[in-house]
């Protein structure tokens, strides 16, 4: 089966078509700036790209631009849309109401919807692209795929805030978690990496990107994360602030006459990185001006990688230990020197790192443990969309 994938923004819908009997990605592709003056579909294929500017005005045409791009005589890498058995969506925020994914009914759009307050940015985004495809391709069975389903799991001593009980039980204010696609791949192919069974396994993954999360993972299953109720919670990441005292935001609120929203988006779009460095949200930018003695760049490195160890050594006393300590996402799997300044002193922990293998290893599954490391430090590339096809093949394939 042709399986494909939507991941939809509010102003972006990103594609990626899978052969699932051989797991490979046959096309991939954005359509960008929907609902501007001009917008970009970005289709590549074979190694080859393709590209149309023009007018795009919502997500329905978006999706029409899409399946025309994979069945186009030229560029394209199937004949109909008959060849597309179904279509996974990536979903942000699935609240308390899904522990997995699921095949998209009415009441699950409607529960997407219900959620929206949790998740504002992404879920009317998720919600007009899975109606998108449905009124362009009606007959295909569509599957939403939550990122916070994987972490489910954790125990109320993990995801309940210290806030009185009625805002857990009437606002559904507690601890979600994001990343959940990446972290469970992740889970699922460390095992398999090691040739080993996935109980009693304790892994801290750490998925370091612009926007960044680190899970402790006991048998395959989440016992605790670092994002919370929204994905501004934990590290510090590209351009949000990430974990601080609360009374920031009313402190500065009131000091410069602002309201809260307005201060929520400076922490999510302007903080982080980019805010303590001045220079950019890209981990490689930041890193190039610090090289070039920008003392900001480096308070900025300093301060993700010192937030990294923290959580590290806070998730090895939740899992009482760990055999795994693995690094994904755009950083994790690609900067070495990020790599090693967070592993450095963790011997006490049984942690040690060939420092020398580390520095050869870019964007490939690797292991680099020093030899006598009693724990494993792993670099494993994340696959999202290959989890949410998995999961949209399983699914569909269970209900015919």
């Amino acid at each position: 089966m042709k399986v494909l994938i939507v991941n939809a923004g509010s102003s972006s819908l990103k594609y990626q078509l899978i052969d699932m009997d051989t797991e490979s990605t046959l096309a991939k592709g954005l359509v960008e700036k929907i609902g501007l003056d001009m917008g970009k579909l970005t289709h590549k294929w074979d190694g080859k790209q393709f590209v149309v500017e023009k007018k795009i005005d919502n997500h329905v045409i978006a999706t029409q631009m899409m399946l025309d791009a994979l069945t186009d005589p030229e560029h394209g890498v199937v004949k109909s849309m008959d060849e597309i058995g179904a279509v996974g969506h990536r979903v942000l925020h699935g609240g308390p109401n899904f522990t997995e994914s699921v095949i998209v009914t009415p009441e699950v759009e409607a529960a997407i919807e219900e959620n929206i307050p949790l998740g504002p940015l992404h879920n009317p985004a998720n919600l007009a692209g899975i109606r998108a495809c449905r009124e362009v391709m009606p007959n295909t069975p569509m599957v939403a795929v939550f990122d916070t389903a994987f972490h489910m799991t954790m125990p109320p001593k993990a995801y309940r805030y210290g806030v009185p009980k009625d805002y857990y039980t009437r606002l559904k204010v507690r601890r979600y978690g994001f990343h959940g696609t990446s972290h469970r791949y992740v889970a699922g192919r460390i095992p398999e990496f090691l040739g080993v069974k996935p109980e009693g396994l304790r892994i801290i993954n750490c998925h370091l990107g612009n926007g960044s999360s680190i899970c402790a993972i006991n048998s395959g299953k989440c016992v605790d994360t670092s994002m919370g109720i929204t994905p501004l919670e934990g590290l510090m990441m590209g351009t949000r602030c990430g974990s601080m005292d609360p009374a920031v935001v009313q402190y500065i609120c009131n000091r410069d006459h602002i309201d809260v929203n307005e201060m929520l988006n400076i922490c999510n779009k302007k903080s982080g990185l980019l805010g303590i460095s001045g220079v950019s949200s890209d981990m490689r930018e930041v890193a190039a001006a610090a090289e070039q003695g920008n003392e900001d760049a480096q308070i900025a490195i300093d301060m993700l990688v010192e937030g990294i160890r923290k959580y590290i050594g806070a998730y090895a006393a939740v899992l009482h230990g760990v055999d795994v300590i693995s690094f994904t996402a755009g950083i994790g799997e690609n900067d070495a020197a990020l790599r090693a300044r967070v592993m450095t002193g963790f011997e006490f922990l049984g942690a040690k790192m060939d420092y020398e293998k580390n520095a050869k290893i870019r964007g490939v599954e690797a292991d680099v443990s020093a030899p006598d490391s009693k724990v494993r430090i792993l670099i494993i590339p994340t696959n999202e969309e290959l989890a949410i096809a998995r999961d949209t093949l399983a699914l569909v394939t269970a209900a015919k």
